[in-house]
């Protein structure tokens, strides 16, 4: 069955009948993992094989950035945020990369392990001190760090087999309020977002396979939020930096994405806008509505960019643990957190 466009989530430690009837539905594409569906290795291991029972194919995410983004800790690797990759470059560039390459490994290999096939990461946001839902999960204010750490980092999750999404295209670092809970406006000119913020996504587009845009409003440039603006999307991010990757949407149940209108209004102004695939997470009855608007539109979303995507290996997490590599990294990661 090809990929539908709709990525939702589950609500708890197994599934339930409907959830597995869900899945089976033509328009899921994607399924997101939180915290409260994590108690151990041994319990997400089988939900995640429960899931792929039903359908083989779909893409299974979780967000797996560290600090306090990690959805996943018991047995595994406590991570650290990104920022301390920022900090470790200032003190010794040439060795902070080394360490963001593995830490990228590190993460993308655990996962894999599991059965996950990306984590949301990394971050490209700039740390201008001002946003506290971004805050620490930035790596550094200064973009060309940002770029270099960051390169590094995707690096290393390439080399374990996962593909990376950099996020929140255009920029949320400069922006106060948290799009969970409200409509953030960022009122600078694109000329100085194009200066400053978006240098990492430019630079890094042809190493992503996903970019997920924010759900901001830059006030000057659209009055849509970046995720429901062809400008941003269509003309900024496809023809200017030719990424030709997955565009994700971020959760539509989000606050940021309420102008919008209805459920399955804003996914039509995603998909309108170019999103490859919508998110719709911790209201399932949203997810349904969303669900039968898009069996009934066909929406039918580019399936070689979707498939890019899937995990590209998987790893034994026993023998995983085993690895010099990976025993260097986890204590050099437990010494950060």
């Amino acid at each position: 069955m090809p990929l539908g466009p709709l990525m939702l989530d589950v609500e708890g430690l197994a599934l339930s009948p409907l959830e597995v009837e869900t899945l089976g539905r033509p328009g899921v594409g994607g399924l997101i993992l939180f915290r409260r569906n994590f108690e151990s290795i041994d319990q997400v291991t089988a939900l995640i094989d429960d899931i792929r029972n039903v359908r083989p194919d779909i893409i299974i995410a979780v967000d797996q950035e560290g600090g306090r983004v990690q959805r996943f800790q018991a047995g595994l690797t406590r991570l650290p945020a990104l920022r301390l990759l920022g900090e470790a470059f200032e003190r010794d560039g040439e060795s902070a990369l080394v360490l963001a390459e593995d830490f990228g490994w590190l993460m993308a290999a655990e996962m894999l392990s599991l059965g996950v096939d990306i984590s949301f990461a990394p971050v490209l946001d700039l740390d201008f001190g001002r946003s506290a839902v971004i805050g620490d999960r930035s790596i550094h204010r200064n973009p060309e760090i940002v770029i270099q750490v960051a390169s590094a980092y995707i690096a290393g999750m390439q080399e374990a087999g996962m593909a990376a999404t950099g996020k929140h295209f255009p920029g949320h670092g400069w922006v106060e309020a948290d799009s969970h809970v409200a409509i953030p406006t960022d009122k600078r000119a694109e000329s100085v977002i194009v200066a400053d913020d978006i240098k990492p996504f430019a630079a890094l587009s042809q190493q992503l396979k996903g970019i997920m845009p924010a759900h901001v409003i830059y006030h000057q440039v659209d009055p849509q939020p970046a995720g429901f603006s062809r400008y941003w999307l269509q003309d900024v991010l496809r023809e200017q930096q030719q990424f030709s990757g997955v565009i994700f949407s971020d959760d539509l149940t989000m606050e940021g994405a309420s102008m919008a209108g209805s459920y399955p209004e804003r996914a039509q102004a995603a998909k309108e806008a170019g999103c490859d695939m919508v998110l719709v997470c911790n209201q399932f009855d949203k997810a349904l509505e969303v669900l039968d608007w898009v069996e009934r539109e066909r929406w039918q979303p580019d399936q070689e960019r979707l498939m890019a995507m899937r995990s590209q290996c998987s790893w034994d997490l026993g023998t995983l643990k085993q690895m010099e590599r990976w025993c260097n990294t986890q204590r050099l990661m437990s010494k950060l957190v």
